[in-house]
C-alpha cells in the first residue's frame, strides 16, 4: 500500500514537472483543475472504500455470492455516477472555472485540459472501485502493482504527448491530458482482468433492482460519508492558506514545503491504516472481535512509534530538509518553526487514520466524518485564525498541533469503547 501511495505520488510530480517545462501560463492553468479533479477523486475513494470495507466483510462470511453482486453492481454504479457527474462537468466547464477566478488567458488552456479529462472520467473512477474490491479480497500487493505500473506509463507518455515524438505532434496541455487518461485506462483494464479471471468475482447476470439496490446502498452508506470527509480536508487547506498569506509570500511557500514533507511522511500511516481496512472487515465479518481488537492495539503501537521516529528526524534535521526544496532564509525560518513541534503530533494523527478505516470496514462512516469536522473545521481552521492574531505563523501551526492531538485521543477512547460493545454483542456482526 506505501509503494502503491509512492506511485501515486510519482504520477502527479511528472505530470506538474512536464507541464511545467511549458511554461509559468500552462503551469497556472492545470493548477486551477487540482481542486476540481481532488473532488472527483474524493468520491473515487469514497466508493472504494465503501466496496472494501462491505466486500471484505462478505469474505469473511464466506458468502461468495454476495462477492460476486457487490463487486459486479459497484462498477455498474461507478459508470453510472460517472456519466452523470462526467456530463455535468463538461458542460460547465466555462462557469466552473469563472467561479474559480480563472482569468480569459488561463480558461481555454484549461478547457483544452479539462475537455479531455472528463472524456476520460471513467479511467479515474472505475479502476479505484475495482481496487478497492481487490483490496477487500485480502490483496493489496496487486492494486500496488497496477499503480506502479500507470505511474511508470504516465511518466513515458507525458513527454511524447506534451512535446512530440515517435510520429505524435505536440500537444501541450492537451497531450499532457491523453497522457493522463491512456495511463488510466491501463488500470482499468488491469483491474477489470484481476477481477473477472483472477478472482472471478464480476458476473455478468443481470441482478433484480432489489439486489443491485442493496449493492448500491451498501456501498454508498460508507462511501459517501468517507467522501465528505476527504472533500473537508483540501477545502480547509484553502482557508489555512489565506490565514498564512497575511504573513507573506515566504509564510505559505514555507507551508507548501513542510506540507510536501508531512505528506512523504504520513504515507506510511496511510498505506498502513488502508492495509488494515480488508483485515479489519474480514474479521469482522468472521465475529472475530478479539483480532480486530489486536489489531487496532498494534496499529496504534505503530504510529506512535513511526510518529517519534519521524518527529526526532525531522526535529535534528529540519533546515537540512528544507533547503532540498528552497534555501530562502524566510522561507527555512518559517518552516523551521513548525518542524520543531508539528511533527510530535504525527502518531496521533495516524491513529485519527487507523480509526478511520477501522470503523469504515465496521460498518460505521459516521465517526470519521465527525472526526475530520473536529479536527479540520471546529479545531484547526478557528484556532489557527485566533493563533495568527496572537502568535503569528507560530499560532498557526501550534493549531494544527493541537487538532491532531485532541482527535488522535477522542479517536482511541471511542473506537476502543465500540469495539467493545461490538464484542459485547457479537450478534452485531451479521
Amino acid at each position: 500500500m506505501i509503494w502503491g501511495m509512492f506511485s501515486i505520488v510519482a504520477f502527479n510530480l511528472a505530470d506538474t514537472y512536464f507541464i511545467g517545462q511549458l511554461g509559468a501560463t500552462e503551469l497556472a492553468a492545470v493548477s486551477f483543475t487540482f481542486p476540481v479533479i481532488m473532488f472527483f477523486g474524493s468520491i473515487a475513494i469514497g466508493l472504494s472504500m465503501g466496496l472494501t470495507s462491505v466486500i471484505s466483510k462478505a469474505f469473511g462470511q464466506k458468502d461468495y455470492h454476495l462477492v460476486k453482486r457487490l463487486g459486479s453492481d459497484s462498477i455498474v454504479l461507478s459508470l453510472l455516477i460517472v456519466i452523470v457527474f462526467s456530463t455535468l462537468g463538461y458542460f460547465l466547464i466555462d462557469q466552473t472555472f469563472d467561479l474559480m477566478g480563472a482569468d480569459a488567458l488561463l480558461r481555454p488552456i484549461i478547457k483544452e485540459y479539462m475537455e479531455v479529462w472528463y472524456l476520460g472520467m471513467v479511467f479515474l473512477v472505475v479502476p479505484m472501485v475495482s481496487n478497492g474490491a481487490i483490496r477487500g479480497s485480502g490483496d493489496t500487493v496487486v492494486p500496488a502493482v497496477i499503480m506502479t505500473v500507470a505511474a511508470g506509463a504516465n511518466i513515458i507518455l507525458d513527454p511524447i504527448f506534451i512535446f512530440g515524438g515517435f510520429g505524435i505532434p505536440a500537444m501541450g496541455v492537451k497531450g499532457a491530458a491523453i497522457a493522463t487518461v491512456i495511463a488510466r485506462g491501463i488500470t482499468l483494464f488491469a483491474s477489470l482482468y484481476f477481477l473477472l479471471f483472477r478472482l472471478k468475482i464480476l458476473s455478468f447476470e443481470i441482478p433484480s433492482w432489489k439486489e443491485f439496490y442493496f449493492s448500491a446502498r451498501s456501498v454508498l452508506r460508507i462511501g459517501i460519508p468517507t467522501a465528505g470527509s476527504n472533500i473537508i480536508i483540501p477545502i480547509s487547506l484553502g482557508f489555512i492558506t489565506a490565514i498564512l498569506a497575511q504573513f507573506g509570500n515566504d509564510a505559505v511557500a514555507a507551508f507548501g514545503v513542510v506540507s510536501r514533507l508531512e505528506s512523504f511522511a504520513m504515507l506510511v500511516m496511510i498505506g498502513f491504516s488502508t492495509a488494515l481496512s480488508p483485515f479489519v472487515g474480514q474479521n469482522f465479518g468472521a465475529n472475530q472481535m478479539d483480532r480486530v481488537k489486536t489489531a487496532f492495539k498494534l496499529g496504534m503501537a505503530f504510529s506512535i512509534s513511526w510518529g517519534l521516529l519521524t518527529a526526532i528526524i525531522f526535529f535534528f534535521m529540519n533546515k537540512t530538509l528544507i533547503r532540498i526544496f528552497n534555501t530562502s532564509p524566510g522561507i527555512v525560518q518559517y518552516a523551521s518553526i513548525y518542524m520543531l513541534f508539528v511533527p510530535f503530533s504525527y502518531g496521533l494523527e495516524g491513529i485519527r487514520l487507523i480509526a478511520t478505516n477501522i470503523y469504515n470496514s465496521l460498518g460505521a462512516p459516521i465517526p470519521p466524518t465527525l472526526m475530520a469536522g473536529l479536527r479540520m473545521v471546529v479545531l484547526y481552521v478557528p484556532l489557527a485564525y485566533l493563533g495568527a492574531q496572537y502568535w503569528g505563523v507560530k499560532g498557526v501551526f501550534a493549531a494544527q498541533f493541537i487538532g491532531n492531538s485532541i482527535v488522535g485521543l477522542v479517536a482511541v477512547f471511542f473506537l476502543s469503547r465500540f469495539i467493545e460493545r461490538l464484542q459485547e454483542k457479537p450478534e452485531q456482526t451479521h
